[in-house]
């Protein structure tokens, strides 16, 4: 069984939609610090509110509410949409 999913930024993600974290893209200190409020790897969160161009992301993650810049949050990539697909003749 093969699991294809699309990766993007969490900055990206409209209000209400729901993903799981991939990756974080940023040094150390970002990384720490996100991973402090329990941003890590394999992190389901649901968006709460997302201006298009202005303002903090808020986040459901773990139980908790979380708001996050736009700067942190560029560094998160996620993926959505994940589909399973039945190995085989390759149909």
């Amino acid at each position: 069984m093969i699991k294809l999913y699309k990766t993007v930024p969490l900055l990206s993600l409209k209000r209400g939609e729901q993903a799981k974290i991939v990756e974080i893209m940023g040094g150390i200190t970002s990384t720490q610090r996100l991973a402090e409020m329990g941003l890590t790897s394999n992190t389901k969160i649901k968006i709460l509110r997302n201006s298009s161009f202005r303002g903090p992301v808020e986040l459901y993650v773990r139980g908790s509410r979380l708001v996050i810049g736009r700067g942190l949050a560029a560094k998160i990539l996620v993926k959505i949409n994940e589909k399973e697909i039945e190995g085989g003749s390759g149909r």
